[in-house]
């Protein structure tokens, strides 16, 4: 190899190890199983639980709450308790959560634009 693809090589190698940590736990925590999904029905408001589980109906509550959880604990969602009967929990991006809007409504267009839709298989 020449010097000059030694380099270009050397650059790329660099550039691989250089990537930022803190990008990284980003791109793990908004690409965690169905955690866009929720992100995505929450960009439209504030929504009980259940209303969450329907938007998203393949997922189930104990990973919904979990996803949640995580969600609130990193800032992202906040929950709010409404008292009286019944109790209402409601939740809604926080000001950190719709600050990853742009991002997210980017990627969804980049989906619509180059994903196509899976082909459900009957059995």
């Amino acid at each position: 190899m020449s010097t000059r693809g030694q380099q270009a090589h050397g650059d790329r190698e660099a550039g691989a190890a250089g990537c930022c940590p803190l990008y990284h736990e980003a791109i793990e925590l908004v690409g965690r199983r169905w955690t866009g999904a929720i992100l995505r029905v929450l960009m439209d408001g504030q929504l009980r639980f259940s209303e969450v589980a329907q938007a998203v109906p393949e997922l189930s509550d104990r990973l919904l709450s979990e996803r949640m959880k995580e969600l609130e604990s990193r800032g992202i969602v906040e929950r709010t308790v409404k008292p009286g009967p019944p109790l209402r929990v409601e939740y809604e991006l926080s000001i950190m959560g719709r600050e990853l809007e742009p991002a997210l409504s980017e990627l969804e267009r980049w989906a619509r634009r180059w994903l196509r839709p899976r082909q459900h298989v009957g059995v």
